[in-house]
């Protein structure tokens, strides 16, 4: 089982990953769509659905804890009605 101390460190590495270094780039060609970050490896892999992203880093990475996010947005889903 992962721990929560790892996921949390996990998602704080990938977050500043995608912040110096991908940001700029993956909101202007691939915004909407997500990128699973593993950031041991400082690898990011993309999908156009979060299932998408989340299987191509396993298949790389079968044994590490990724982080997921929604390029250009602030959350990766949004639940429940709009207006």
């Amino acid at each position: 089982m992962v721990e929560l101390v790892d996921s949390r460190e996990t998602a704080r590495k990938a977050l500043a990953l995608y912040e110096a270094k991908w940001r700029a780039e993956l909101e202007r060609d691939h915004c909407g769509e997500f990128a699973a970050i593993e950031p041991e490896s400082e690898m990011y892999f993309l999908g156009k659905s979060l299932s998408e992203a989340i299987r191509a880093a396993r298949k790389a990475f079968p044994d590490r804890i990724t982080y997921t996010k929604r390029v250009g947005h602030d959350v990766a889903v949004e639940i429940g009605a709009g207006e």
